[in-house]
């Protein structure tokens, strides 16, 4: 496919582009050029995504089987909350509104954000154990809102034209060379990770739910929960919950160490599921 990916130079959009570059064409669109050079195999184009002139200009010349919109500020206090806010949104709706326009399918990074449990005041009960992607949006955080309505715009997007929008919805992404939800001060501080109730996700699954999104085939918008399959304790989740969180809902069947959150819809629909753990990575 000729793809465009946003976003391809951060922490985990360039695992993104290493997998996809050399599979496919990738035209790579980011705030700067790699210094380095970036992959061989990628067309990288320095554009203010924010800019809605120069994101038509650019999908409206390449022409894009698909696009992956990764590129945001991804995390609540960096910036100023407006300009997180501002950032996110406007750069979401140029670049689905022009990749509609030109017939592109979508693969975006939403977030276990758009819940609104990791930067809520104090962590809620959710309303069902494990949450499923039709869970009740509540975010308190100006990064949480960005994210529920960058999906709010790829629902839109798909009224109005004819192509897919997959909303995926990471938890907190850890990688290989470093796992902090497995540092110290994480661990030995259950309350530390009680805001997103100790999910986590690996880089390489997050990837791999990224290329079956790209080959899946469905219509209108989708959110997915892209979490591992356990969670970063490693113990009783329901009891973690009940210490830490002040209980668990009356709809609840999670058992053992797994994760808050449910990923049988990526599975039904993307034939995709986590396989990296934190034990494996400590081993």
């Amino acid at each position: 496919m000729d793809l465009i990916v946003t976003g391809g130079l951060g922490s985990s959009g360039t695992w993104i582009v290493d997998r996809l570059a050399g599979k496919h064409d990738v035209v790579c669109l980011d705030h700067e050029r790699p210094r380095d050079g970036g992959c061989d195999d990628v067309d990288y184009r320095a554009v203010d995504l924010t800019d809605t002139g120069a994101v038509f200009d650019i999908l409206t010349a390449q022409e894009p089987d698909a696009v992956v919109h990764w590129a945001a500020i991804p995390v609540e206090g960096t910036h100023a909350g407006t300009e997180l806010y501002r950032n996110n949104t406007l750069a979401a709706h140029n670049v689905l509104t022009a990749a509609g326009r030109v017939g592109a399918d979508i693969v975006q990074a939403s977030s276990d954000g758009a819940y609104g449990f990791f930067f809520a005041a104090e962590p809620p009960v959710p309303d069902e154990l494990p949450v499923t992607e039709s869970h009740t949006l509540r975010p308190e955080g100006s990064y949480g809102l960005s994210k529920v309505v960058t999906e709010e715009i790829g629902k839109m997007v798909t009224r109005r034209d004819p192509v897919s929008v997959a909303s995926l919805r990471p938890s907190w992404i850890q990688f290989p060379e470093a796992y902090p939800c497995r540092e110290s001060e994480y661990v030995e501080n259950p309350d530390a990770g009680a805001g997103n109730y100790w999910s986590y996700v690996d880089v390489r699954d997050v990837v791999d739910m990224v290329e079956a999104a790209l080959d899946a085939n469905f219509d209108g918008h989708e959110a997915f929960n892209c979490v591992a399959s356990d969670n970063a304790l490693g113990g009783p989740l329901q009891t973690l919950m009940r210490e830490h969180v002040g209980g668990v809902p009356d709809n609840v069947t999670v058992e053992g160490d797994s994760t808050a959150f449910a990923t049988a819809k990526a599975r039904r629909m993307l034939g995709w599921e986590p396989t990296r753990s934190w034990k494996d990575v400590v081993a």
